[in-house]
């Protein structure tokens, strides 16, 4: 579609939510001349991307990890830009550190470091893990490139023999577990084959094998930094969609969303009623769905939303350090105590975790930028339960435990030489994003949560409402953010074309 292919006055399409996935869908319509506004409740882009600076310190509050970067550059080259015009992307070596109960592992950025490793701590496994990578490669390709950019509004869109033909290619009913253990003995290899597994939010059990290509996008493709940080990620669509011509509205929250003969109008917010044509809610799902829209007008009942899986929340410290950590890496994973143990905490009792695994970030061993010198910025993450009370006494106690764990395995006395700090947990979640019962990452990537049993993309009951961001398809992350955006504005375009809602 061209802008010259609009006719008379340019259709009126609203965002809700300035994230990744919204940011995505007002680039994809505004470059084709359409009028966009976006609503962000927040005072800056970028949702869960969001930075802050603090004395000196700039912290990335959110997503820290540049996986499958082909993605985002796509995207830009598709709107005739250049991603390296807005910032440098440094490909880090090693790409990160294991931290276990008796070892350490540095995981090489050239995959044939990897095997070296493998077959030094198991004698033959190196030989399962090239095959392994070679049908994560499948998967990848397949997965990306096709499977996750269809709508999923139908499960006809999967019936085409092209990709019915990869779709046995892709164990989606085997568990990502199973495929794992059933060739590797060694719990510390079968622990970094598992690790990617975390960022779709379900235990390794529960997860389809399909998503072993993120052990592509670990080994293959590699984990990357722009420099100055993640929010550049962000501002660089910031940057692209007011070149485009799209109106961001901040600290302007959407208190209602009013609707008139199965249509969306118009959306209420501090400043009044503003009308639309066709509206995509790139907020959370869950608060559009039962609290914004007019009662009768729910897509999913209470009880169904009560039912979904929720990828964890977690437990954030952003900490000002005075001194260098050498012996710690950009990113660090702390996988010192059982992950089975944590997995039970979080997905079946629902309690605080007593011996949690957790994250460290220290983005300034890399970036002399975001930290005054002599100084490091500190990120810590541990994954929670969602909906479960919000403590400040137990956020303590787990601070206090896993600087005592980061001091035991590093001799760093972190606890010493803080000079800032600042939480986020479950009520920061709700408070800030509206998340459904504070989660961080959305719907845990399970076999009864992929595609078409996602909330749908669109509404079933008002036809010019569409929906993006990670409590869609095809889920958590930020490329399939981005994707969920692109799908959502490509569902809007289609029925500008056709001239109707």
């Amino acid at each position: 579609m061209h802008k010259n292919q609009l006719q008379g006055n340019p259709p009126r399409v609203t965002v809700i939510g300035a994230g990744i996935a919204g940011m995505t869908a007002a680039i994809e319509l505004a470059s084709k001349g359409i009028s966009v506004d976006v609503y962000e409740k927040n005072d800056s882009p970028g949702g869960r991307g969001r930075l802050f600076r603090q004395d000196g310190f700039n912290f990335d509050m959110g997503p820290s990890w540049y996986w499958m970067p082909e993605v985002f550059e796509n995207f830009f080259n598709k709107h005739g830009e250049k991603l390296d015009h807005y910032f440098k992307l440094i490909r880090l070596d090693p790409s990160y550190r294991i931290f276990f109960a008796n070892d350490i592992i540095d995981s090489p950025a050239d995959v044939k470091g990897v095997y070296e490793i493998f077959e030094k701590i198991e004698p033959g496994s190196s030989q399962f893990l090239r095959a392994f990578l070679a049908q994560s490669k499948i998967k990848y390709e397949a997965g990306m490139n096709d499977f996750v950019r269809r709508p999923a509004l139908s499960i006809f869109e999967f019936a085409e023999w092209r990709l019915m033909k990869n779709l046995f290619k892709l164990d989606l009913f085997k568990s990502i577990e199973r495929l794992i253990d059933h060739n590797i003995r060694d719990e510390r290899l079968r622990a970094w084959l598992k690790f990617p597994v975390l960022f779709l939010g379900a235990k390794p059990s529960q997860t389809p094998a399909l998503y072993s290509l993120m052990n592509y996008a670990d080994f293959e493709l590699g984990t990357w930094y722009p420099e100055g940080g993640m929010w550049k990620l962000f501002d660089a669509f910031y940057q692209l969609a007011l070149k485009r011509g799209v109106r961001f509205h901040f600290n302007e929250e959407v208190l209602s969303i009013n609707v008139n003969d199965s249509l969306a109008t118009s959306l209420k917010t501090k400043n009044g009623n503003n009308e639309f044509d066709y509206l995509i809610g790139a907020a959370d799902y869950h608060h559009i769905d039962t609290v914004l829209l007019p009662e009768g007008f729910q897509q999913y009942s209470d009880i169904y939303w009560s039912k979904r899986k929720l990828a964890p929340s977690a437990l954030i410290f952003y900490l000002g350090i005075k001194g260098r950590l050498k012996d710690l890496l950009h990113h660090n994973l702390f996988f010192d105590e059982e992950f089975e143990q944590h997995a039970v905490d979080i997905y079946d009792k629902k309690v605080w975790p007593a011996k949690p695994l957790f994250y460290v970030s220290v983005t300034s061993r890399s970036d002399d930028s975001v930290a005054p010198e002599g100084h490091e910025n500190v990120f810590i993450l541990i994954p929670l339960a969602t909906g479960i009370a919000d403590d400040d006494t137990q956020r303590e106690e787990l601070l206090n435990m896993v600087l005592k764990r980061i001091e035991n395995k590093t001799g760093c006395r972190l606890a010493e030489d803080i000079v800032f700090r600042r939480d986020y947990c479950l009520r920061d979640f709700v408070n800030d994003y509206h998340s459904f019962q504070g989660n961080a990452y959305g719907l845990s990537n399970t076999l009864d949560q992929t595609a078409i049993l996602k909330p749908s993309v669109k509404h079933n009951k008002i036809r010019n409402l569409y929906f993006a961001g990670q409590l869609t398809h095809p889920g958590p992350g930020l490329p399939p953010s981005l994707i969920s955006g692109e799908t959502a504005a490509n569902l809007v375009l289609k029925k500008i074309l056709r001239g109707s809602h």
